[in-house]
């Protein structure tokens, strides 16, 4: 088969493709034939293995596909490698049939983008309905999907922020009430200003740095922030515990691969969710681009660069 592999850690340049051997399922394992992989940022850490989970190599990198088993199911599956190639294995527990009416790139932007998005407000923030919520990068695959469910879910006012006019178009399309430059010189006083004068109840954030830095000065009493992510490659500020009470907030961190972790089957309840507002009109998937094999070094290039809008997908046939 044709495939992504990674022989050095590095940048883009060092994903090649290459013919490797069709992969085997194991006990309790899927063969798929991959229709579409998801390119997610994560894939850029785990490249030059800056992720949290360590890699090996030589890898293939890809933690999402989408595609056919051996007796045809249509399934979207999270893999944790392999997903950058014209077959995959992935765990018979960690895939899900993805029902008629959704897309292959629907589909791969739930598993990941979605089921995050849906797990920061629904269990990270906690969001309650009439509170304000603060969706950093919100032109992104956690970040569109974000603003539409804190919108379906009540939120008070939605305030993305985004490093283009278009992208903050685009929040404002999908039902932010207000969208900011990340880049504002007092970014607390932005997000304040755009909350009418009010601080902020919730913040989903995934850059780092002094968006974080600020952003957590911009909460209320009681707010809380999620973090998610580190896209700018630069920590925040150590928070001290005793300024967490002084200003009674929560930071909360959210690594996805802990879901299944909890008890019951929560990511199935969350798919359930997403996959029945995306059949009834009430959730959108942004289609941010699709990649042949040959191209996923521009993906990758694109991501870094922060050219990119909504869900990446990648088409091994090609």
């Amino acid at each position: 088969m044709r495939a992504v592999q990674i022989t050095q850690f590095g940048g883009p340049e060092v994903l090649a493709v290459t013919d490797l051997p069709d992969p085997v399922a194991g006990e309790g394992e899927l063969l798929l034939d991959v229709s579409r992989a998801g390119i997610n940022y994560a894939d850029t850490h785990q490249a030059e293995n800056s992720y949290l989970a360590k890699a090996s190599l030589p890898l293939v990198p890809g933690a999402e596909a989408v595609g056919r088993t051996a007796d045809g199911r249509r399934v979207v599956a999270l893999l944790g490698s392999g997903g950058y190639a014209e077959k995959a294995v992935a765990p018979a527990a960690t895939a899900w049939d993805v029902p008629d009416g959704v897309d292959d790139v629907s589909a791969l932007g739930l598993v990941v983008q979605g089921a995050s998005a849906w797990l920061l407000l629904r269990r990270s923030v906690h969001l309650a309905p009439g509170e304000s919520v603060v969706v950093h990068a919100a032109a992104g695959g956690v970040g569109t999907l974000a603003v539409q469910l804190a919108k379906a879910w009540g939120a008070g006012r939605v305030i993305a922020t985004a490093s283009s006019p278009e992208k903050r178009e685009l929040a404002l399309e999908l039902g932010a009430d207000v969208a900011i430059d990340p880049a504002e010189p007092d970014l607390k006083a932005a997000l304040v200003e755009a909350n009418e004068g009010r601080r902020v109840d919730t913040v989903l954030e995934m850059t780092g740095g002094a968006v974080t830095d600020q952003s957590l000065r911009a909460l209320a009493p009681f707010g809380r922030l999620a973090f998610y992510g580190m896209a700018s490659r630069t920590p925040p500020q150590p928070v001290q515990p005793a300024s967490l009470m002084a200003h009674s907030t929560t930071i909360a961190g959210m690594w996805l691969a802990h879901v299944f972790q909890l008890p019951g089957d929560v990511m199935r309840t969350a798919l359930d969710e997403l996959f029945g507002l995306v059949l009834d009109g009430k959730l959108r998937v942004i289609a941010g681009g699709e990649y042949g094999l040959a191209e996923a070094r521009r993906a990758h290039e694109d991501l870094r660069s922060r050219r990119t809008l909504g869900k990446l997908v990648l088409d091994p046939a090609r």
